[in-house]
């Protein structure tokens, strides 16, 4: 018994010192809280989950070096060689694919895939965010492009946000726009909607040549070099020749059949692109009607979207397409992606897109036939 209740005493003191032991040998026993994620990252890292970035570099010949013959002062002979076609595309998209796309979960994305659903007004996502951001550095036949996409989505159950601005450099085509709709489902394939736009772009139809025609409709050419680009005529020679001598003041012809045919087309393609890039960006504000349709089983597909815009509000700008037009004009896009399986070894398929704003117009297609002998 006495062993007994000496053990109990004893107790306190071993616990006090397997503290002291535990304080000594590990981190303070003061309380720490574990820091909680706030809801903002949560939201951000829910919104970035599957995304894909990429970045790629293709490359491939360009068209084969041509050869020019000239017999003016004996026989020349001129080699004319293109550089390589190149891509250079970075991005970042988290855009949910349709049935009839093929899951690229497990393969590189190179950039170079043309997903013409992307244009949809609607993807196949039934609500939240959706976006793409896409620059593309190009050189074709010896010319360069700078062609990009970025837009931010957000569906709803009976509405859809979009902001987007889209440059192609190959149709010369660049804008800002963000849209506001109401959607009214039909039923789960077929849906329409209606809203508002508002676009920022140069102000497309705008003629920089207009202050130079004459009443004839000819142009004051060579006073537009002179005055406007810095061109300049000697006839200083004294034997009456005459020269055209460039800003720099190299002679670029010593005739005047060479000055408008070879000089002057140039000196006017490089004046209308100078007063471009300095007009004012414009605002115009639309009304937008659309609709969209999907449909997908394993053997038949089809996917339809179209947009048009009849109204667009008059403004004071100067350089509003509405003064250019004579009034009030109609702008529109669609897309179809239709697909069909006749049986596992024949199938076909067809998809493109198309715009046409201010009267400028760029489309891309495929079409074709698969046959897998089996």
């Amino acid at each position: 018994m006495r062993k007994i209740l000496f053990l109990l005493c004893l107790i306190p003191f071993v616990t006090q010192a397997q503290d002291e032991i535990k304080n000594k040998y590990t981190p303070s026993n003061t309380v720490v809280k574990e820091k909680k994620e706030s809801e903002f990252k949560k939201k951000l890292k829910r919104e970035f989950k599957f995304s894909t970035f990429y970045a790629a570099y293709n490359g491939a010949n360009s068209i084969s070096d041509v050869t020019t013959y000239s017999v003016t002062d004996g026989l020349t002979t001129t080699r004319t060689s293109t550089p390589y076609d190149y891509s250079a595309v970075f991005g970042v998209r988290k855009i949910q694919r349709f049935g009839y796309e093929p899951n690229i979960q497990n393969r590189f994305k190179n950039g170079t895939e043309n997903s013409f659903s992307d244009a949809a007004t609607i993807g196949s996502k039934s609500k939240g965010f959706e976006y793409l951001f896409e620059l593309d550095f190009r050189r074709q036949q010896g010319r360069t492009f700078l062609s990009q996409d970025h837009f931010l989505r957000y569906i709803g159950d009976w509405y859809v946000f979009k902001v987007e601005y889209l440059e192609d450099g190959l149709a010369d085509i660049g804008y800002f726009e963000a849209s506001q709709r109401y959607r009214y489902k039909v039923n789960r394939k077929f849906s329409v909607n209606i809203g508002a736009v508002q676009r920022i772009s140069e102000p497309y139809g705008f003629d920089p040549l207009s202050d130079w025609l004459l009443s004839t409709g000819d142009i004051h050419f060579t006073n537009l070099a002179i005055y406007e680009m810095g061109y300049s005529v000697d006839f200083s020679d004294g034997l009456g020749g005459i020269q055209y001598l460039n800003p720099a003041g190299e002679i670029v012809a010593t005739s005047t059949e060479v000055w408008e045919a070879v000089v002057i087309p140039q000196v006017l393609s490089d004046y209308v692109a100078r007063e471009r890039e300095l007009l004012p960006r414009k605002l115009e504000y639309s009304m937008v009607i659309g609709f969209d349709y999907y449909k997908y089983t394993k053997d038949f597909w089809l996917h339809s979207w179209g947009n048009i815009m009849p109204y667009h509000i008059k403004s004071d700008d100067q350089y509003s397409y509405h003064k250019y037009n004579g009034g009030n004009w109609v702008d529109y896009s669609g897309g179809l992606i239709f697909g069909y399986r006749f049986t596992k070894s024949l199938g076909i398929f067809t998809e493109g897109k198309y715009h046409k704003y201010w009267n400028r117009s760029w489309y891309d297609f495929s079409m074709g036939i698969n046959f897998i002998i089996l």
